[in-house]
């Protein structure tokens, strides 16, 4: 059962749609990378101010934290990501970036944009907050690890910490204007694979005499794959991928070293712990059976993206009060990308959720996806994200110390 705080919300935010659009084209237009967002970070306070809200800015990135604090009570945090991906874009949109190598190509630009409707919609509806809210805008989710400066930096703590955290990501390859998550395992690890395998360099005419590591590479990439589906419990994959490959200078000289790139995408710690172990067995070993050396290094990015059940059941239960049943789903399978939102979720109960925004007149199956070059957004699907934000935050509050799970 929904509370009266959230009647009407989804007409409300229909309401500020056009204000979001402009909000996102902007930001889209002018794309920043990593933890210094200057532009952006500027955007948001510009856009929030006059709200009454307690805000504060990042001391070692750009980040914004603004709480509304309306009556002592829970905290429940929501956050949106700001940073773009360094790529090219090729949308042909009128509003596209104009930083040459940078694009939103991953919906950061909606986020902070539902986000902020989000702020406007609870301002208006402050006497429904028994509580704070905390908006988290963060910088650097894509690779720098922003989520986990922002906690070194207190987002989850202070005189009041958060007791529940909820998140939204678009994705153009589901229906528009519709809410997918699931409890456990939503999105997987993310680990960097370096691979060096060394041999005796020499003329490509007499490789007897030199000792390829060519071929070697090779069968390290094939035996990747064989580990991947013989080592690992089929219920708990992994996906190891090898993306580049160099070596060599020229057509007739057989080189020295190989040096190979790669990911390596668990969906659970047990699976993600067990295959680096076998990755590092398997390139020892091929490389000494040829008379070899091989070094493996892994630099770990992102743990495994983890909502807790109770906070996943509450979202889909929310966003099918607000958008009717058919608005929810429930996600059958993790999917293999990454987020630090798990750096969250691993501080505190929570939950990830979907939300799609497949273009108009596009089939979420052929849609380009994000960090694509062509990746597009269906605009009109922002009220619905802006308005599941701001019911998140008016349900957990109006439902804690009641069957709201507590910290």
């Amino acid at each position: 059962m929904t509370t009266n705080g959230i009647a009407g919300l989804l007409e409300d935010a229909e309401r500020l749609l056009p204000e979001l659009v402009e909000l996102r084209r902007r930001i889209h237009r002018t794309p920043e990378l990593g933890l210094e967002l200057p532009q952006t970070q500027a955007t948001v306070l510009d856009a929030i101010d006059g709200l009454g809200f307690d805000v504060r800015t990042g001391e070692t990135v750009s980040s914004v934290v603004a709480d509304f604090a309306v009556a002592e009570g829970p905290v429940v945090l929501l956050r949106g990501d700001m940073d773009a991906l360094p790529m090219p874009e090729d949308t042909g949109l009128e509003f596209a970036s104009v930083v040459d190598g940078c694009m939103h190509a991953c919906g950061h630009d909606a986020h902070t944009a539902m986000l902020i409707g989000a702020a406007r919609l609870l301002h208006t509806r402050r006497a429904d907050l028994p509580g704070t809210v905390r908006f988290m805008f963060q910088p650097g989710e894509e690779g720098y690890h922003g989520a986990r400066f922002m906690i070194e930096e207190g987002v989850l703590d202070g005189d009041e910490p958060v007791d529940a955290a909820f998140a939204l990501h678009v994705s153009p390859n589901l229906p528009s204007g519709t809410i997918w998550t699931r409890g456990g395992s939503l999105m997987a690890s993310a680990d960097v694979v370096e691979i060096k395998v060394t041999g005796k360099g020499g003329h490509a005419s007499t490789p007897y005499l030199a000792n390829d590591p060519m071929p070697i590479a090779a069968e390290i990439v094939q035996a990747l794959q064989v580990m991947a589906t013989r080592r690992i419990n089929t219920f708990d994959p992994i996906v190891v991928t090898i993306t580049k490959i160099r070596a060599g200078t020229t057509d007739n000289v057989i080189p020295e070293t190989v040096d190979m790139l790669g990911t390596l995408r668990a969906v659970s710690e047990h699976s993600r712990s067990i295959a680096i172990d076998a990755i590092g067995q398997l390139v020892e070993g091929i490389a000494g059976a040829h008379g070899m050396r091989a070094e493996l290094t892994v630099k770990k990015g992102y743990p495994v993206t983890i909502n807790h059940d109770d906070s996943a059941t509450f979202a889909l239960q929310v966003a099918s009060d607000l958008l009717g049943a058919e608005g929810a789903g429930r996600m059958p399978a993790p999917v293999m990308g990454a987020e630090d939102f798990s750096y969250v979720l691993q501080r505190t109960q929570g939950a990830m959720s979907f939300l799609g925004v497949c273009p108009p007149g596009e089939h979420p199956s052929r849609a380009h996806a994000c960090h694509s070059n062509r990746m597009m957004l269906d605009e009109e699907a922002m009220s619905v994200g802006a308005a599941m934000y701001a019911a998140m935050a008016i349900e957990y509050l109006a439902r804690s110390g009641t069957d709201t799970p507590t910290r």
